[in-house]
């Protein structure tokens, strides 16, 4: 397991910053793999909408890889790129930092994951993404 402290990615603002309660926790502390997994469902969904003006599905986990643990308290910031755009779906890749202690606080980055999302309509059928204007 990675332990290396970095910094959050200057200049970038995340898509989603969070703080675990511990209602997300097990009884360890350790903030629960879905939870994660779920917030950066949330995070990397916010750039693929915008992309689409409407309405996206997930349609693959592509990776997803945990490399911190998440604890109660941590200041969690989900950072979302996209980087591939079809004829109906988008790519996009996230990566998740933890600020831990405020008192002498540390970074670490937890998790990365890239997720495919495609664009819907309301009758929930795959749709064209609009190019870029």
């Amino acid at each position: 397991m990675d332990t290396e402290t970095t910094t959050l990615p200057p200049g970038k603002e995340p898509a989603l910053r969070v703080i675990p309660m511990p209602s997300d926790a097990s009884h360890t502390g350790d903030i629960f793999g879905g939870w994660i997994m779920s917030q950066v469902d949330l995070a990397g969904s916010i750039p693929a909408v915008r992309l689409a003006k409407g309405r996206v599905a997930t349609v693959a986990v592509n990776s997803f890889v945990f490399r911190q643990p998440v604890f109660v308290g941590d200041v969690v910031s989900f950072y979302a790129d996209v980087v591939k755009v079809g004829r109906t779906s988008i790519t996009v890749d996230v990566t998740v930092y933890a600020q831990r202690r405020p008192e002498r606080e540390t970074c670490v980055k937890v998790t990365e994951a890239v997720l495919t999302y495609v664009a819907v309509d309301s009758n929930r059928q795959p749709r064209v993404v609009s190019p870029q204007q």
